[in-house]
């Protein structure tokens, strides 16, 4: 068995109750981050569904209010004749035959690849290299678009996607500890309010199992549900 550094048993000495408000366990959250980086927070949204059933399957965007706190990097995909123009708008990576090409030998310097419905079948071949790492575009995901430009601005403010993986749980970074609770707070009621409106179809009983919150180094604090959504 691994042992426990002094740390992570310092740090689980602090959760003292079993399930916390969220107010609490937000301001205890942000003590967990010591480790000598500024770590991400995460969620972690244990849900009552089975995803190997079509109609059970969660996966969604939103907007966070106040991001990630962490800039992606984007990479389009685009016809050749419209490379200088989406350039302009943000994106770190622009290109077309050449990216291609780079993505088929590995080349994957990129969180997040956006392209449009005309391109879609240039990337078929690389799915088995795009897929296992969540990076080929879709409809779902909004990473296929007839507007670059804006797709661009969306995800550069704050946009992310997320899936429950097939265990039903939905890991979600919804900041990081530099963030003020407040911040933080409306970030973490977006992504359950986000959750709860995709609710999939085939979902029967109570939704939400449970929620645990961490930063990418702290242990979990495990939220009391009874007052989301109200």
């Amino acid at each position: 068995m691994k042992k426990k550094s002094k740390r992570i048993i310092s740090l689980k000495a602090k959760i003292i109750e079993k399930a916390y408000q969220i107010d609490n366990a937000i301001a205890l959250l942000k003590q967990m981050g010591t480790a000598n980086f500024v770590e991400s927070v995460e969620a972690h949204f244990c849900l009552n569904i089975e995803p190997k059933y079509a109609d059970q399957q969660l996966r969604a965007t939103l907007v966070l209010p106040y991001g990630v706190g962490k800039p992606l990097k984007i990479a389009a995909l685009v016809s050749s004749e419209s490379i200088s123009e989406i350039k302009k708008y943000g994106a770190s990576i622009v290109g077309n035959e050449d990216l291609i090409e780079d993505m088929s030998k590995g080349i994957l310097n990129f969180d997040i690849l956006i392209t449009t419905p005309q391109l879609m079948p240039k990337l078929a071949k690389l799915g088995k290299i795009l897929g296992p790492k969540g990076l080929m575009p879709s409809t779902k995901s909004g990473t296929i678009s007839l507007n670059i430009k804006e797709t661009i601005d969306e995800f550069k403010k704050g946009k992310i996607e997320y899936r429950a993986d097939k265990t039903g749980i939905a890991h979600i970074c919804f900041g990081s500890v530099g963030f003020p609770e407040s911040q933080l707070k409306e970030n973490l009621l977006a992504v359950y309010d986000s959750i709860e409106k995709n609710k999939p179809r085939g979902v029967k009983g109570k939704f939400f199992k449970s929620l645990n919150i961490c930063t990418s180094m702290s242990p979990a604090i495990k939220l009391e549900l009874s007052n989301f959504g109200k």
